[in-house]
């Protein structure tokens, strides 16, 4: 992979909202995680004589549904429940289960062992990873 193409990666840090096993799955976690405020587009408003304060609606939190294979490893997914951890972002959405998965936890992965990484201190969701 060339550094142009990983900074095509949009990695952000996630809170962990929610966690729980999927039914009738040995491996598969559903979260919902927070990635922080979405985007908001203003649009281009014609220029007018009368000059009115422009309200700006505060946005919407973006949360996502991501399925994670890691059950073997959190036996009891409630404990990742208020974590901080790293999401691929920009991938395409994926069907398992009849579930969607709208990104992917980055996790530090070893010989016998899978942990979740974050950040020393809570930070703002949505916050990029570079």
């Amino acid at each position: 992979m060339t550094f142009d193409e990983f900074k095509k990666a949009e990695i952000k840090i996630g809170t962990i909202l929610s966690a729980e096993k999927v039914p009738d799955s040995d491996k598969l976690i559903k979260f919902m995680i927070d990635l922080g405020p979405k985007s908001v587009v203003l649009k281009e408003e014609p220029a007018l004589d009368i000059v009115e304060p422009v309200v700006v609606p505060e946005p919407e939190q973006d949360v996502r549904q991501i399925l994670s294979g890691i059950a073997a490893y959190y036996p009891d997914p409630s404990v990742l429940i208020g974590k901080q951890v790293p999401v691929l972002a920009n991938l395409p959405v994926r069907t398992i289960r009849g579930l969607e998965s709208q990104g992917m936890v980055l996790y530090a992965v070893g010989e016998g062992f899978l942990t979740t990484v974050g950040p020393d201190h809570q930070i703002p969701s949505g916050t990029p990873v570079r």
